[in-house]
């Protein structure tokens, strides 16, 4: 599915009082939502154009189950969801079901906006996808359901690979370092052979993740930075390797329009979210006038032997720690995204929400890539202070000091970590 999600956690202006559940007028029971009326589900703006029909599947299991309920359903797109979500979550009418994007379930569950809930209430929820699991887990207690996944795969030029005598994409590690070696050597200096701009912590994590490392862990109840680790220094040395080597564009450029630049044509290949390769070549991208069907996605190998892990982007559902309904809520929640709703999603082309129905993926060659890619996962560390340190873009900065070369890899990565610090476990 072609959109971005939004990857910034920070909450501006959180809403006050979310801790002050509801009224001191509540009945024993509204949590719960016993007698519960009606329920108010916002969802982004994907589902009413794409599933609606999944929307009203879980509305009429819940319906069945308590007769003469009212579902209501608000949608909002991306880029306005939060700030209308900050706004009613500082009042006593929030919804009862909210749909966040799996960076962003961070900040408001730090804040306490979110309420707890039992994850084996859910439909396979042993099975949820690390990445997704790991976003609606904060100090042990569970705040979220996984709704559906977004992975990142390898996509390169089949006509570039066969021009440098490549006849297939790599399998491993050493194999793409390889054919890459060749197409460079090919296309001259002023060609990426592998377009990767150097901010792109999501990539540039993965080679610290794959060698063992980790933006930072945690000891003793407190998170402490680790990307000076002899570990994530041996991945960072590894990408700053990958940047020098095939990395011929503009080295302080982000990824923002990344499959604009791939589809200007001096590129041979890209690691990204996998809807950037069918971006690119949409005609309104694709400037060379070749790259329809002739780009392919692969799994990307690591320096490790292993499939490289990817930020797994996605979307989970929670329900706000004010919601008075908050059991049927769990109930609807459970009905969108359990067996019988990701069998809907699944065929509608999306990433589900657990290894069990990801399986059963590898056996299309249609989505064999991006699930298989999407079994091996990170994610962000689920520490307070997260989101201060995203809004520092304290890790772009690392990497654009690493990929310019004004700063050594270790240099830059103890700086990085002395930044992280200091914010990392503050509220």
């Amino acid at each position: 599915m072609k959109r971005k999600l939004i990857a910034a956690i920070g909450v501006a202006g959180m809403m006050v009082g979310i801790a002050a559940c509801g009224s001191d007028s509540e009945k024993p029971g509204d949590k719960a939502g016993g007698d519960v009326k009606e329920i108010t589900v916002w969802l982004t703006v994907d589902a009413q154009n794409n599933w609606p029909d999944l929307v009203k599947a879980a509305d009429d299991a819940v319906v069945k189950k308590h007769p003469g309920l009212k579902i209501k359903h608000e949608y909002y797109g991306w880029p306005d969801k939060n700030a209308k979500l900050d706004a009613v979550l500082a009042t006593d009418k929030a919804p009862d079901v909210v749909e966040m994007g799996n960076t962003e379930m961070l900040g408001y569950t730090v804040k306490g906006a979110f309420a707890e809930i039992d994850p084996s209430k859910f439909d396979q929820s042993d099975a949820w996808l690390d990445g997704l699991k790991e976003s609606v887990t904060y100090d042990g207690k569970t705040y979220g359901v996984p709704y559906y996944a977004g992975g990142r795969v390898g996509n390169w030029r089949k006509d570039v690979a066969a021009e440098a005598g490549v006849k297939a994409p790599p399998k491993t590690y050493a194999e793409l370092t390889a054919a890459l070696d060749r197409i460079q050597k090919k296309k001259g200096a002023k060609f990426s052979a592998w377009y990767q701009p150097s901010p792109d912590w999501y990539a540039a994590m993965s080679f610290v993740y794959d060698a063992g490392g980790a933006i930072a862990t945690k000891d003793g109840g407190q998170w402490k930075a680790s990307l000076s680790s002899p570990e994530s220094l041996k991945g960072l040395n590894e990408y700053k390797k990958i940047l020098d080597s095939y990395m011929k564009a503009d080295k302080t450029k982000d990824e923002s329009d990344r499959y604009i630049v791939y589809g200007q044509g001096n590129a041979g290949m890209i690691f990204g979210a996998a809807w950037e390769g069918a971006t690119a070549e949409d005609p309104k991208n694709d400037k060379t006038g070749k790259l329809k069907g002739n780009l392919e996605n692969f799994v990307m190998p690591g320096p490790s032997g292993k499939n490289m892990p990817v930020f797994l982007g996605g979307s989970d559902l929670a329900v706000p720690v004010k919601s008075r309904a908050q059991d049927v809520a769990a109930e609807w929640i459970n009905a969108f995204t359990g067996a019988q709703g990701q069998k809907g999603l699944l065929a509608k082309g999306n990433l589900p929400n657990n290894k069990t129905d990801l399986a059963t993926l590898k056996n299309d060659p249609k989505t064999v890539v991006p699930a298989t890619a999407a079994e091996s996962s990170w994610f962000v560390p689920m520490a307070p202070g997260w989101g201060q340190v995203e809004k520092a873009q304290t890790l772009k900065t690392m990497l654009q000091e690493i990929g310019t070369g004004k700063k050594s890899v270790e240099d830059a990565a103890k700086a990085a970590d002395a930044a992280i610090d200091k914010v990392i476990n503050t509220k």
